[in-house]
């Protein structure tokens, strides 16, 4: 036996009900085959909220189970590019503060030689952009 306690959202009362076992099992059989919570199970069966499946349902669950195939292969094939990309990324990273760097460094430089410091913001602009990404 399973204790329900059913509580408003708003205001007072609550409904408590006793499920058996052999309906609460089958309950958590349909929560686990279609990835709901037990509870809401239980609220659609209250609220008759079922939806009839349209065509044969079978034959749906294999058209979506050849899908998850596709999309893992495809993520099979491309997850060394990702991966490689990302390592691109974080290069350029790195690039960019050291660009950073040797950009401030040059600006010193320039102040202590007498020098008018250069301003590149179409650089800027592009360090700021690969740090962001």
């Amino acid at each position: 036996m399973v204790k329900l306690v059913i509580k408003p959202e708003k205001g007072f009362g609550k409904i408590e009900v006793e499920i058996g076992g052999e309906l609460w099992s089958k309950i958590e059989r349909l929560s686990e085959r279609y990835g709901v919570p037990p509870e809401r199970i239980i609220e659609i069966a209250i609220s008759e909220e079922f939806k009839e499946p349209q065509g044969n349902l079978e034959k749906l669950e294999r058209e979506v189970k050849e899908l998850e195939e596709k999309v893992w292969k495809l993520e099979r094939e491309y997850a060394p590019l990702k991966f490689k990309a990302y390592g691109v990324s974080e290069d350029n990273k790195l690039l960019a503060i050291a660009l950073l760097g040797l950009i401030a460094e040059n600006s010193q430089l320039r102040r202590f030689s007498g020098m008018k410091p250069n301003v590149n913001r179409d650089l800027r602009r592009l360090i700021s952009y690969y740090l962001q990404g």
